[in-house]
């Protein structure tokens, strides 16, 4: 099954049924479900929402989109839950809103859903063509991925992985949430056969658990996020290993911007930088040598 029967299998039968309705075109580039409580579902095409039926979610279906995502599980998820997302079979996440419950150690979870996002996910091969030689060029360089959310980021990444595995490199991908890979819940990517993957586990322990087990050429991680992970990207490119991460971000200088982020650009973690940014539906890629 592709990203979008992944994606749309999770959604109640009667909006299952619209987003199999779609056009083949628009199914190709579609990027989300949104579920609001209260308000029609919507699909997101090339930027926008279409509607997919007139009649209004309720949180009932809210809740059994998070119990087929989670496999009647949901009670099992809170930890996933109060970083506000689920992760689903093949690679699909589920960002979630509700009520936070607070705990003493800060959000312990959500009740009362009110809306979610079902991102598609999506295998490109080929979108790394037109900018391959420079990425190449004098060997492939540790790496640093700038975009907006939803740009296209992590399928960038997931096509370099493939690449860069079926060259003959040995990567390592610390894919906390299954979104790269895909593994963990059923389906999969293809992410090369040279590539050993790290799924459930937080990013910056997976990093270290990749280093000392698995000795990688190249590290890779998806969306740096906070110190823990910045530190030990750096440890890695310490110990002689090649760096392939993604930032959110307008461009390098926002990207820089994050305490994590900066910290690795400061230390000349990173010697080239992509920036991705998307509008009506087309990506577009700038590449740049870093000091």
């Amino acid at each position: 099954m592709d990203g979008f029967g992944l994606a749309s299998a999770l959604l109640p039968e009667d909006l299952r049924a619209a987003a199999e309705g779609l056009s083949t075109a628009e199914k190709r580039s579609c990027e989300e479900f949104r579920l609001r409580r209260s308000v029609p579902a919507a699909a997101l095409i090339g930027g926008r929402e279409k509607p997919l039926s007139s009649a209004v979610v309720t949180e009932e279906q809210l809740r059994g989109v998070l119990e087929t995502a989670t496999r009647s599980s949901l009670h099992a998820s809170e930890d996933a839950l109060r970083r506000g997302y689920i992760s689903a079979a093949g690679g699909v996440r589920v960002g979630v809103c509700g009520v936070g419950v607070m705990g003493p150690e800060g959000v312990s979870g959500l009740r009362s859903f009110s809306s979610l996002a079902i991102r598609v996910p999506r295998q490109v091969p080929g979108c790394a063509d037109g900018i391959w030689e420079e990425l190449t060029t004098g060997g492939f360089r540790s790496l640093l991925v700038v975009s907006p959310p939803g740009a296209g980021k992590t399928t960038l990444l997931r096509e370099i992985i493939r690449r860069l595995s079926y060259a003959g490199d040995r990567i390592c991908v610390a894919d906390e949430r299954g979104e790269l890979a895909g593994f963990g819940a059923g389906g999969g990517f293809d992410v090369g056969p040279h590539t050993d993957v790290m799924t459930g586990i937080p990013k910056a322990e997976a990093a270290e658990m990749l280093l000392r087990s698995m000795g990688p050429q190249t590290l890779a991680m998806d969306e740096i996020a906070d110190e823990a992970e910045g530190a030990a990207l750096l440890r890695a490119v310490n110990c002689g290993v090649t760096l392939l991460a993604s930032v959110h971000g307008r461009d390098r200088t926002d990207a820089g911007r994050r305490p994590a982020c900066r910290a690795l650009l400061r230390a000349g973690a990173f010697e080239r930088c992509v920036t991705v940014s998307c509008r009506d539906g087309v990506r577009r890629y700038f590449v740049e040598k870093l000091p």
